[in-house]
């Protein structure tokens, strides 16, 4: 139970330390990647925002 309960945040946390750091350390293709990686907790929010809403 624990692991599916912390898998999601874990997941999330990962992907945004992964986008902090490759914004710091490069331009170009790493810039994109940098906003991708980002963008994933922000869509997660606005995802389960849209699912409190019913």
């Amino acid at each position: 139970m624990t692991r599916s309960t912390f898998a999601l945040p874990a997941i999330l946390a990962a992907a945004t330390l992964f986008g902090l750091v490759v914004a710091l350390t490069g331009d170009g293709l790493r810039d994109a990647l940098a906003c991708f990686a980002l963008s994933l907790p922000v869509a997660a929010v606005a995802w389960a925002m849209r699912g409190k809403r019913t």
